[in-house]
């Protein structure tokens, strides 16, 4: 017969090796949300310095990009590295990016992260530009490495003009 010493026991024993199992998926976790902040600064400091390479090594060969510049999305490496292009082509002296309310939900070899985004530029032509967008970035892990799987970019719209609402701040 077994005693209520060593039934208590076994539910000790067991109780720490659940938790041993949840503190090693937490910090696996925790890691994970660590890799994908590091795409995210990568990404700003890609865009700031307006580098090609640097910004393509973020993504996966089949994404799909929904931007907020033309046209109405892109689909896989090559063809994004050209808006790539010409979007840096259209600015001129430094660009200021601020992130803010940045989320980021992880699991297994999958992860979203969502966000405002703040640019402030100059474009080629003189125009100036201060304004927030939302943007929506999925992940998926291959190798070790998180790379972008998808894109979303938008901003606001006032439906009874048809015009981007480029004014709002959080």
């Amino acid at each position: 017969m077994i005693k209520k010493k060593e039934i208590f026991g076994l539910v000790v024993l067991a109780s720490l090796w659940a938790l041993r199992g949840y503190a090693q998926s937490n910090k696996s976790g925790a890691t994970d949300e660590m890799r994908i902040r590091q795409q995210i600064d990568n990404f700003v400091k890609a865009f700031r310095s307006r580098d090609i390479n640097l910004m393509m090594s973020l993504y996966a060969p089949g994404m799909v990009a929904f931007d907020i510049v033309p046209p109405l999305q892109d689909v896989g490496i090559s063809t994004y590295r050209k808006t790539w292009g010409k979007t840096f082509k259209q600015f001129d002296g430094p660009v200021n990016i601020e992130i803010r309310d940045l989320s980021i939900v992880t699991g297994g070899d999958a992860a979203f992260s969502y966000m405002l985004f703040h640019i402030q530029a100059t474009m080629s032509n003189g125009h100036k530009v201060n304004f927030w967008e939302r943007m929506t970035l999925c992940f998926r892990k291959a190798n070790s490495k998180w790379l972008i799987v998808h894109e979303h970019v938008s901003v606001p719209a006032d439906l009874a003009t048809g015009k981007a609402a480029l004014n709002l701040t959080p």
